[in-house]
């Protein structure tokens, strides 16, 4: 979602930054459908993110898997995480709260728009094949 968001954010500005950010890349749904490429960098961020979260920061779904999957969609999957450390007495450190925002947000950010921007310069993915309608 929110490489979805960042990535389109010269053709759908901050509205469309928040609504798919902290709402849902669905929105996108039709524009994946005209251009399945716009679908790939959210895709290699994930790829890159997964195995950083679980084996660097350690990152692990604790109690029902009821926001695993979630994404940052009303940040359902922040919370869970969050509310998944609680149920565990897991001691909360800096270390957990740096890696949930990298993980989170940061990264896949970062990673999305600079795969964005290679397909961009290959026109695999053109100006508008992002805007929301």
């Amino acid at each position: 979602m929110i490489g979805f968001a960042c990535m389109s954010y010269k053709e759908n500005g901050i509205g469309g930054l928040v609504s798919q950010g902290i709402g849902t890349s669905m929105l996108q749904m039709p524009n994946i459908i005209k251009n399945p490429k716009t679908w790939i960098p959210p895709i290699l961020a994930s790829a890159i993110t997964g195995p950083i979260a679980t084996c660097i920061f350690h990152l692990e779904m604790n109690g029902p898997a009821v926001s695993s999957g979630m994404g940052t969609c009303g940040l359902v999957g922040q919370i869970g995480v969050y509310t998944g450390w609680l149920a565990s007495g897991k001691a909360i450190t800096a270390f957990d709260w740096i890696g949930l925002v990298m993980i989170c947000f940061i990264l896949p950010a970062v990673l999305s728009v600079f795969f964005c921007n290679i397909l961009r310069k290959k026109q695999w993915i053109k100006e508008n094949d992002l805007k929301l309608n």
